[in-house]
């Protein structure tokens, strides 16, 4: 069978590619590096012969007219489960709502409510026996492969080709836009003291032999660069990011006692620089599979010594952790916050770690509150969380009672806010 000559037959200009749109419909993208850019960039200009048309997405990396014109409300609706710098803009025009879901059911929820008619996604180029990587986000590009009505591919060769469960066949496809556009580059991430200081208090906490749950920042970066004298480390991981192949030059992280994807790297999308992607592309080391395996709970807790490190906005004097708000003003989204630091907790040897600086702004505000702002929620159960890390040292909160848990966050916030915090757990009766 000749690949190359179906191959052609599917390639269409952007234009022909957006008639396959229509009133009423629900349109799922791929995500963060793999974002449909091309597609997303011209769905505007179909907007007077449309209405009611949801566009499902996350972790968006660029700003889209097709939300980001107040104009656009009634004919798109941005439906978003994680927010970004755009998202957050866009909430008060009345053409974007969040979406709460958990990653690992991102499929069995969405489409509970409504099956998917267009998927938009990217992919590297098509190989001798026709198929195609989605590269570097697996999250639930290939379930919506398999369940939309239409799928519609842009096919660009600056994409890395990934292993894993990340191929799909040209079969699969209705319609391929090629473009060459660039890949996004993170830029350089600077660190500063305090942040070491949390990064030397982290890798206190992690043995030898951890498999690793950690995604990008200033914070993990910290983490990442105190964990070099470690030895035989791993990962199972949502986001692969830089750090981690920072680990692996250094020698730290082998993956050879992980528990399960032995020898192996697992993540379901990356991001980060131009040598990251060179370091994924072709490397039979690194396994992308679905957010539905690599973010489900149960599958995380089988990893022994299983460590997530996350990070969060506030967490108040009982453990209670939000990631995702400023008091009821959606900032980001669940996430895979919620279900790598439950999934630690079935892990021999599991932990879960919340670090952050202790506050904000020039000291003007510190994140540990004695109760979260109103409407703020919550991301993490305070059964959950086992440390705290800030500059000022560790908490410790594991199976420990209330009045033992403000003490310990207590200690670690910083000096200016303690003495209100004590006053405030006193007041509140809180231990």
């Amino acid at each position: 069978m000749n690949y190359g000559d179906i191959y052609q037959r599917k390639v269409v200009s952007v234009e022909e590619a957006l008639k396959e749109i229509k009133s009423g419909q629900e349109i799922l993208c791929s995500m963060v590096a793999c974002e449909p850019v091309t597609m997303l960039s011209q769905l505007h200009t179909i907007k007077d012969r449309v209405e009611d048309v949801s566009v499902v997405a996350a972790l968006l990396m660029n700003e889209y007219e097709f939300f980001m014109n107040p104009e656009m409300k009634g004919h798109f609706l941005m439906n978003n489960w994680f927010y970004t710098g755009g998202a957050r803009k866009a909430h008060s025009y009345g053409t974007i709502s969040y979406v709460p879901l958990e990653l690992h059911r991102f499929m069995s929820s969405r489409t509970a409510h409504r099956q998917p008619d267009v998927f938009l996604g990217c992919a590297c180029p098509m190989d001798k026996q026709g198929f195609l990587s989605l590269s570097m986000c697996t999250v639930h590009e290939k379930d919506l492969v398999e369940q939309a009505g239409k799928v519609i591919i842009e096919v660009n060769p600056n994409f890395p080709r990934t292993y894993g469960d990340s191929h799909i066949h040209i079969s699969q496809i209705d319609h391929i836009i090629e473009t060459d556009r660039a890949i996004p580059i993170l830029p350089e991430t600077s660190i500063n003291d305090k942040e070491r200081t949390i990064g030397e208090y982290v890798a206190d906490l992690i043995e030898d032999e951890s498999t690793l749950q950690i995604g990008f920042g200033s914070i993990p970066m910290a983490v990442a660069g105190c964990l070099t004298n470690k030895k035989d480390l791993g990962v199972h991981t949502e986001m692969f990011s830089e750090c981690l192949l920072d680990l692996y030059e250094a020698g730290a992280l082998t993956n050879r006692k992980k528990t399960i994807w032995k020898d192996k790297f697992v993540a379901d999308v990356a991001l980060g620089t131009q040598r990251l992607y060179d370091f994924l592309d072709n490397n039979m080391a690194v396994e992308f599979q679905r957010g539905s395996l690599v973010n489900d709970p149960r599958i995380i807790g089988r990893n022994h010594k299983m460590v997530s490190i996350n990070s969060a906005l506030q967490i108040d004097l009982t453990g209670q952790c939000c990631a995702e708000s400023i008091g009821s003003r959606q900032y980001s989204g669940t996430g895979g916050h919620k279900e790598f630091i439950q999934g630690v907790q079935y892990s021999p040897g599991g932990k879960s770690i919340i670090a952050f600086q202790s506050t904000a702004r020039n000291d003007s505000i510190s994140h540990i509150m004695p109760r979260l702002d109103a409407g703020a929620m919550v991301t993490t159960s305070r059964v959950d969380v086992d440390y705290v890390v800030t500059e000022y040292g560790i908490a410790s909160l594991r199976g420990r009672s209330i009045r033992e848990r403000v003490k310990e966050l207590i200690s670690i916030a910083h000096p200016d806010y303690r003495d209100y915090l004590r006053s405030e757990a006193e007041r509140n009766q809180i231990w």
